[in-house]
């Protein structure tokens, strides 16, 4: 039955498609990951039901449905997928500094690259050591620790993040040290994170003035214009 149903969801979406949506759903993470077929499935028909109702409801229902119905179908994915993903690449990011610097310190111990990330993502509650525990979970089930990590980058929209996934890869694969390039991440990290703080507070004299302009401007105003104000209407 279920094969079936994958039958006739290839019939109506195009594999690329598919395919393309399954990426970005998996960025959401292994624990909110889902079937790409099902959510095309679900804005197909939700689509279809909105359509509907507009036209059952409003009287220019003809005109107002098909506008409606295009923008609900086309910006759904970037309000329920796009978001999420942008905020949690955010959040992981946040994380990124401080599990790294406790992964080199652990490998710094003399402990090998496995038992390093699983002593770090067993020690520390963050949504990055989530994914890294899920993918050691898949190592203890038959995958190498290669094809575990090649997996999890997936699974990260983040490319600083993917970036020091890749190194550790590779210092797995070739047996470097990778102690010196965990670090001159980590330093990139806090650099980046740096450079953001500052990028923010640049823009807050901007966005204090428009508040003072909306709100505070003519609240002075109003104080200083009241009893002209009052007199006017008393006299």
């Amino acid at each position: 039955m279920a094969k079936k149903k994958i039958e006739v969801a290839r019939k109506i979406y195009r594999q690329s498609t598919i395919d393309q949506m399954q990426v970005k759903i998996d960025l959401l993470g292994y624990q909110d990951s889902y079937s790409a077929i099902i959510f095309l499935n679900i804005r197909l028909l939700s689509s279809i039901f909105l359509f509907f109702v507009i036209i059952y409801f409003f009287e220019v229902g003809y005109v107002l449905a098909p506008l409606f119905t295009y923008l609900y179908y086309v910006f759904l994915p970037k309000v329920v997928i796009d978001r999420k993903v942008k905020r949690r690449g955010s959040r992981l990011d946040n994380d990124a500094m401080y599990f790294f610097e406790v992964l080199t310190l652990s490998l710094e111990s003399g402990r090998s690259l496995k038992n390093a990330l699983d002593l770090t993502a067993s020690n520390i509650d963050s949504e990055l050591s989530y994914e890294f525990r899920h993918a050691l979970e898949e190592v203890r089930f038959g995958k190498s620790l290669n094809e575990a990590l090649d997996e999890l980058k997936l699974r990260i929209p983040s490319d600083t993040i993917n970036n020091i996934i890749l190194n550790i890869s590779q210092s797995n694969i070739f047996g470097n040290s990778i102690i010196d390039t965990m670090y001159n991440q980590i330093d990139y990290i806090r650099d980046k994170k740096i450079m953001e703080s500052r990028e923010k507070m640049s823009k807050m004299p901007v966005q204090i003035s428009i508040v003072s302009v909306l709100f505070f401007v003519p609240i002075l105003l109003l104080l200083i214009l009241s009893p002209m104000i009052i007199q006017y209407f008393i006299g």
